[in-house]
């Protein structure tokens, strides 16, 4: 397993796959070879079908997560072991579409009033008032905050692209006093050792621990904060073009789903119907 396992990191490598995809991928292969308890080479191709239907019919796997594991245990037998078996050309299942949750302004100050520890604090407000993936926030490193142009730098993000978002004034008043007090030197929020950043569980964990003592009851999460951060730059009138720029979305008709989001939106096009089909 420790030769395989070598093979498929530098396969995943040299394909340019995202960390978190590389250990996504590890996981799925090692939970096949716990299943058969046996090594991955000697599993035959009907050894693997029969997994994944297990997936489906005796597990009940979202249809996201079946398709993580198709996608590892495709790439394990057609690139790393180049297997040419019928079984690797099945497609992944097309997963529903669903609205994310949103927060209201005023339940997003709440919510973040209410965390006490300091890196998930301001690691949160990142979040939300830069439009900030939990990744990106927790490897923010000192040198990204640009406070003479107001901009805050984004390092390679998703698709290993940087790119800069607004800086609100009230923001960087949080980050100076939060250095002033802590002082870090390179990331911004440093793990205790000091020598890497803070992990992502550890500030999602906190979240849903503040989650708990606050009165909101939606299935929140740190995402939920980007989503909250796009829906009101809509209801605020920033141009989607720009807001996909900010978001780092390569493609606008994901910018799209957060005009079905908005509350003036929906309030706009009720008034129109309402004029539209009343009958005189």
């Amino acid at each position: 397993m420790k030769e395989i396992k070598q093979r498929m990191v530098e396969d995943m490598k040299l394909r340019g796959l995202a960390p978190t995809t590389q250990n996504r991928y590890l996981h799925a292969v090692k939970a096949l070879a716990k299943h058969y308890q046996r090594p991955l080479t000697r599993l035959s191709e009907r050894q693997v079908r029969k997994y994944l239907l297990y997936m489906v019919e005796s597990k009940g796997y979202s249809k996201s997560t079946f398709n993580a594991n198709l996608c590892a245990i495709k790439f394990l037998y057609q690139i790393t072991l180049g297997q040419e078996w019928n079984i690797l050309n099945v497609k992944c299942s097309k997963t529903p579409t669903k609205l994310p949750i949103v927060l209201s302004r005023e339940e997003v100050w709440t919510l973040l009033d209410l965390v006490r520890r300091p890196k998930a604090h301001m690691s949160l407000t990142l979040m939300y008032t830069c439009g900030l993936r939990v990744s990106e926030a927790v490897n923010i490193r000192l040198d990204d905050i640009d406070s003479k142009r107001m901009v805050l730098w984004v390092r390679n993000s998703k698709g290993y692209k940087d790119r800069s978002v607004p800086l609100p004034t009230q923001t960087l008043t949080q980050l100076r006093h939060y250095w002033r007090k802590h002082r870090p030197e390179t990331w911004l929020f440093p793990s205790y050792e000091g020598t890497r950043s803070i992990t992502t569980t550890g500030v999602q964990h906190c979240l849903k621990a503040t989650l708990r003592q606050s009165n909101i009851r939606k299935n929140v999460s740190c995402h939920t904060l980007r989503h909250s951060y796009a829906t009101h730059l809509v209801e605020g009138g920033v141009p989607l073009r720009v807001i996909q720029a900010l978001l780092g979305h390569k493609c606008i008709t994901t910018t799209f789903i957060y005009m079905h989001l908005t509350q003036g939106t929906m309030k706009d096009v009720q008034a129109k119907i309402n004029q539209i089909m009343k009958h005189n």
